[in-house]
Parts: structure tokens; sequence; C-alpha cells
């Protein structure tokens, strides 16, 4: 009978950290070969209960190895839905208009709260945004000129696209960057909220609809019912709390460099995984690829 669960460990190649002496260990642990889906990289063996990943964990906690256990079925995905901003992107572009507007330090405390869930999402946008009034275009061109992909952004994009995935980015920042990103890595679909302007100068509001947490749960399962899938087939990834309901609804939901909140609910779920030390190609290997 083949092994109904499968245990993924997964690093940063440079780190040195994931290398033929932690296979031997994931090997005697599970009592199976295993295999190499990418030397250094990615690293992964079947397995009959989940609870051997506290143990082989346990073994490796000195080292930067993330080490998820997911379902051995229907591992690859038929779409991508992506947030931006800390997960496919390095900034959080909130932060960096308020850099522009002087109140970088007092924005940057918000949006920390409201990632790790600690203020409304809709609230604290309004209030954050608010902090934006009086800037302008050029301003937004220059915090767009900041932008930097996270590493392993674009391989994941493409590599999913070959694959015949969707791909969305889903983001409850703001479309202006988002259309920017979302070009240059080859997204089928950007969601985004929409910055009110007027006459070339932030009004401090959002337009409406505003693209909340329960808003990027339905635009996944809108996804997968234009495609006659289910959301099973969804892979989702994120880092804040406004992207729970996102993660929680898909078949493989992944907490990317996530707050603390985030990392303890998809570790929990039995279709969640965590990744801290790899970068976003982990994904790819948590599909078998």
């Amino acid at each position: 009978m083949p092994h109904p669960h499968v245990l993924v460990l997964t690093a940063n190649p440079a780190s040195g950290a994931l290398d033929d002496s932690v296979a031997a260990i994931v090997r005697a642990q599970t009592g199976t070969d295993g295999r190499w889906l990418k030397a250094g990289a990615a690293f992964e063996a079947p397995i009959e209960d989940t609870n051997i990943r506290e143990t082989v964990a346990t073994a490796l906690a000195t080292r930067p190895i993330d080490i998820n256990t997911l379902p051995a079925t229907n591992r690859a995905k038929s779409i991508l839905a992506a947030d931006m901003e800390s997960t496919m992107i390095e900034q959080e572009m909130i932060d960096e208009l308020a850099s522009l507007s002087g109140h970088r330090e007092k924005l940057a405390a918000l949006t920390l709260a409201t990632m790790r869930g600690e203020c409304d999402f809709v609230t604290s946008l309004h209030h954050r945004v608010g902090l934006l009034a009086g800037l302008n275009t050029a301003d937004l061109a220059t915090a767009a000129a900041r932008i930097t992909l996270m590493p392993g952004a674009a391989a994941l994009v493409a590599t999913m696209k070959a694959n015949g995935a969707v791909t969305a980015l889903v983001t409850g920042g703001f479309m202006v960057f988002a259309e920017r990103v979302g070009h240059q890595l080859g997204f089928d679909h950007v969601h985004a909220n929409t910055l009110e302007i007027k006459n070339g100068i932030l009004t401090g509001r959002v337009a409406n609809p505003i693209l909340d947490p329960t808003a990027k749960r339905s635009i996944l399962l809108g996804l997968a019912g234009t495609g006659r899938l289910k959301p099973a087939h969804v892979l989702a990834v994120g880092d804040g709390a406004n992207d729970l309901p996102m993660l929680k609804a898909a078949g493989l939901g992944v907490a990317f460099r996530a707050k603390p909140a985030v990392r303890a609910a998809m570790r929990a779920s039995p279709t969640g995984a965590v990744i801290d030390h790899a970068d976003l190609t982990a994904l790819l290997h948590l599909q078998g690829l």
C-alpha cells in the first residue's frame, strides 16, 4: 500500500543545512529511501504517520530547515493564489509610501499589528491610508521603484504556469503596485485595492469595494469554480492574518515567513505548510516538483 503522507524538507541551499547527513537521519527515522527533489534544497520521504515530523524536527533542531508533512496524493496544484507584500515582493508598500509622508514609524507599527491579526483589517486600512493623504503620483512612482521580488518568486510563477496552472496575485495592497508586480511575474490575474486619486493627489481614501480577508477567500473560490476545479486544487501563499481565510480554504496553504498566528494555523492544518528558511521555490517542492 502507498504511504498516505509525505515528509518534505526544504532549505536555502546556500546554508548547507540540508545535506547527505540529514538525508541519512530522515531515512533512518522513516525507514524509507526517500529522494532528493533538488540537491541541497529539497528532500522528501513517504511516511505513514505525520507525528514523525516532530521526531525529525527534534533531531534537526539546530539546522535552518523547513519540515512539513502533506497528503501524498493530488500534490500538484492547478491554481496559485498569492499574496503580494512580504510574499511575492520583499516590501510592504504602504510602509514605503509612509516613509515619503513622514509617518513610516507609526504606519509600520499599524501594519505589523494588522498582519499579526491584532487589528481589524478594514479599519486599519482606512486609518493607514488616511495618513497618506497629500502624496502625489510622483511619490507612487518613487515607492514603486523600491520594489524587489522575493527570491524564488519568478521561478514559482513561471514553473506553475509551465505546468498548466492559473496564477492570481491577490493582495490587500494597492493596484498601482500590484499591476506592476503582476506584469513582471506573469500572473494571469491581479486583484488589489485601489487608492483614490484626484488631480494627481492621494485623497487618503480607498475606493470601494475593499479587498479584505473575506474577499481574498472569495476570489480563491471563484478561481476554482471558473476552472471547474475544487479549492483542493489551489495552492495559496501568504504571510499575514488577512491571508488566513484564503490559506485555510486552499488545498495547500503555505505560511511563508509568516506572522506567528499564521504559522501556528498552517502548522496545525493537515493541508498547511510553513516555510521560514527556503525561498519560494520550496512551494514547488511541496508539490513534489
